[in-house]
C-alpha cells in the first residue's frame, strides 16, 4: 500500500507543491563564523535534500582524528595543538605584487612616428586573484594616462580560466583584452614572494627606446635670419611704432582749388604710409578722412612699356626699384607722393626721437604755414539773452545753446551722498498786514539739489487754506546778476535771518535740531557764526 501525504495526494512528480503552513520566509545564510572569521556555507548534496550522513563520522570524531598524531611510544596519545584558522582574504589582504613592463602602440597616418613605447606598471591581488594597469602619467604627453585597466580577473585562455600568480614571471608577455604587455621586472616583495613558493624568476629586462621620445630630447634647429630681411622681428619690435608728419596739399593752381592740411602717418611696422585729410568745422568739404589707404609706396620705378595698363593694374614688386623710407621724409622739405606735391611743415615728438636716436637727425624745427582761408569769416560771438524770469536760469540757458534744448547736467555724485537728506526751517512772513501775524510756514531745503520749498501750517479760525506755499526751486540771494548767479544756501540761513523768496520775505524763528547735528558733522562747509546762532538757540546758556 502506498502512503499519500497528509494533504491528500500521492507523493508522485508533479503533485508537490510549496507547504501552504510555511510561515517563515527568511533567506537561507551563506555565511558561517569559525574561529571569529565569516567563511562561506559549503553546498549541500542535491536540490532541496540533506547530505546521506549514513556511515558518517561525527564533527567531534573527526576533530579528536584530526587532533591525534601517531605514536610508537605505548601509552595514551597526546592530543596535537589544533591549528587556528585564517581565511585567504585575511591572509593575504594588502599584499600586491608589482610587475614593470610596457607595450608597443602602433602610431598610423604621422610622418614622425610609426609606434611608441608605453611603459606601464601591472598590480596583481593575492587577495582575490584580480589584476589592474596602471600607466604613470607623461609630461606634456598628450595621451590621457592614468588607470589603463581596472582592478577586476582577466581570462588567460578561451575556457575562461583566470590568470593566477603563478602563471606571472619576469621575461613574458601577459595579453589582457587584446593587448599584449610584456612584464620586465618586479619589486623585492613579489621577488621573494615568488621565490618562497618555488618560482624562479627570469632575469630583468629592459625597455626599448621610444624613437619619438629620442626625437623629442634633440634641441631644436636654431636658424639665424639677417635682420634686413627679417621681416617678422621688424613687426614685433615695431608695432604701434607710427611716425607722424603734418603737411599741406596745395591745390590752389588748379580750379576751386585750396590748401588741405594732411598727416602723413609712416608705420614702421611694416614700412607703409597713409595720409589722412585734416577736415574743419564747416570747412564745405565730404568727410572722408582717408585720402590715400594704408601702402607701401614706392619712390623709384622701372620704366613701363606705353601698353602697361597702369590706370587698372596696380605696380607689382618687380617694377619698382626702391620704395619710400623714413629717410625721405624731412620737416621743411617737399615730398611728391602718387603725383601730388606736400609740404612736410612739422612732426610730433615721437617722431623727433626716431630721428635723433635712429638716424642722428635733431634739428627738426616747425615752419610756419599760412593755411588759413582768405575768405575766411569773422568769428560770431554768441550772446546770451536776458533772463525773462520764467522757468529755472539753468532751463532758460539750455534754449540758447541748441535748437533741440537738453536738460541741464546734474552732479550725480553729490545726489547720491545727500540723497534724503533735508534741512527745515520755520520761518514767519515779514508783513504789515495784521492777518499775517499768526500765519506760521515751513522752510525745507534739500541738499540734493540745493533747491527749496516752503509749507504754510494750517491755523484754526484764521480764514487762511494752508498747504504748499513755494514748489521745489532754487531761489537767487537779492542783488546776483544772470550772468553770475548765486543762489540761497545752509550758510544763508541763521536764527533771525530774513529770507526774500519772490518778493516775499521770511523772517527764521526756528531750527530742526538735525540741522544742528548735520552742520557739526560738517563744520568745515559752514561758517561758524551760523553754526553759534544755532547752538544758541537750541541750547540757550542759563543766566548767571
Amino acid at each position: 500500500m502506498a502512503s499519500y501525504p497528509v494533504h491528500g495526494l500521492p507523493f508522485l512528480p508533479g503533485n508537490t507543491y510549496r507547504d501552504p503552513t510555511k510561515s517563515a520566509f527568511h533567506r537561507s545564510q551563506t555565511l558561517t563564523y569559525k574561529n571569529g572569521y565569516s567563511r562561506p556555507i559549503l553546498p549541500t548534496v542535491g536540490i532541496g535534500r540533506e547530505p546521506i550522513t549514513a556511515n558518517q563520522l561525527s564533527q567531534a570524531e573527526l576533530d579528536e582524528l584530526a587532533n591525534k598524531r601517531p605514536t610508537l611510544t605505548y601509552g595514551r596519545a597526546k592530543p596535537a595543538p589544533p591549528s587556528d584558522f585564517i581565511p585567504s582574504y585575511v591572509a593575504f589582504d594588502k599584499k600586491v605584487l608589482r610587475f614593470e613592463g610596457y607595450f608597443q602602440e602602433t602610431v598610423p597616418l604621422s610622418p614622425e612616428e610609426h609606434y611608441r613605447v608605453r611603459r606601464v606598471t601591472l598590480y596583481y591581488y593575492l587577495e582575490d586573484d584580480t589584476i589592474s594597469v596602471i600607466e604613470p602619467p607623461m609630461e606634456n604627453s598628450g595621451i590621457p594616462q592614468g588607470t589603463f585597466i581596472k582592478r577586476q580577473r582577466h581570462p588567460k585562455n578561451a575556457n575562461g580560466d583566470p590568470y593566477h600568480w603563478k602563471d606571472l614571471n619576469v621575461g613574458i608577455n601577459v595579453t589582457l583584452y587584446g593587448r599584449t604587455f610584456r612584464l620586465i621586472s618586479c619589486d623585492s616583495f613579489t621577488q621573494e614572494f615568488l621565490e618562497s613558493e618555488g618560482i624562479e624568476l627570469n632575469p630583468p629586462e629592459g625597455i626599448p627606446t621610444d624613437p619619438f621620445t629620442e626625437l623629442r630630447r634633440r634641441p631644436n634647429r636654431t636658424f639665424v635670419t639677417p635682420s634686413d630681411f627679417d621681416k617678422l622681428k621688424q613687426y614685433l619690435t615695431m608695432d604701434r611704432k607710427v611716425l607722424r608728419f603734418f603737411a599741406v596739399w596745395d591745390d590752389t593752381e588748379s580750379m576751386f582749388g585750396e590748401k588741405h592740411p594732411v598727416l602723413i602717418h609712416y608705420y614702421l611696422s611694416d614700412d607703409t604710409v597713409e595720409i589722412r585729410e585734416v577736415h574743419e568745422r564747416n570747412d564745405g568739404r565730404d568727410p572722408f578722412p582717408v585720402l590715400m589707404k594704408r601702402q607701401h609706396l614706392p619712390k623709384v620705378v622701372n620704366d613701363t612699356k606705353d601698353t602697361f595698363p597702369m590706370c587698372v593694374l596696380e605696380i607689382s614688386d618687380q617694377e619698382v626699384k626702391e620704395w619710400f623710407s623714413p629717410g625721405d621724409f624731412k620737416v621743411g622739405k617737399h615730398i611728391s607722393i602718387l603725383g601730388r606735391k606736400f609740404f612736410i611743415y612739422d612732426c610730433d615728438a615721437y617722431t623727433r626721437d626716431f630721428y635723433r636716436d635712429k638716424m642722428g637727425i635733431g634739428d627738426l624745427q616747425p615752419v610756419e604755414v599760412n593755411k588759413e582761408r582768405e575768405d575766411e569769416e569773422e568769428k560770431v560771438i554768441q550772446e546770451i539773452p536776458p533772463y525773462n524770469g520764467f522757468g529755472l536760469l539753468e532751463d532758460s540757458l539750455q534754449n540758447c545753446l541748441s535748437l533741440v534744448p537738453k536738460p541741464p547736467k546734474k552732479d550725480v555724485l553729490k545726489m547720491l551722498e545727500n540723497d534724503h537728506n533735508v534741512l527745515r526751517y520755520v520761518v514767519i512772513l515779514d508783513s504789515p498786514n495784521p492777518e499775517d501775524k499768526v500765519r506760521r510756514f515751513v522752510l525745507s531745503y534739500f541738499l540734493a539739489n540745493d533747491m527749496l520749498s516752503i509749507f504754510e501750517r494750517q491755523v484754526r479760525n484764521s480764514g487762511i487754506i494752508g498747504g504748499k506755499f513755494l514748489e521745489k526751486s532754487r531761489v537767487l540771494v537779492p542783488g546776483s546778476t544772470v550772468d553770475n548767479p548765486i543762489y540761497y544756501g545752509p550758510k544763508d540761513f541763521t536764527i533771525g535771518a530774513a529770507i526774500e523768496v519772490f518778493n516775499h520775505r521770511f523772517i527764521i524763528t526756528d531750527a530742526d535740531e538735525y540741522v544742528l547735528n548735520y552742520m557739526k558733522a560738517h563744520s568745515k562747509e559752514f561758517p561758524p557764526h551760523v553754526l553759534h546762532s544755532l547752538e544758541r538757540h537750541l541750547y540757550p546758556q542759563p543766566e548767571i
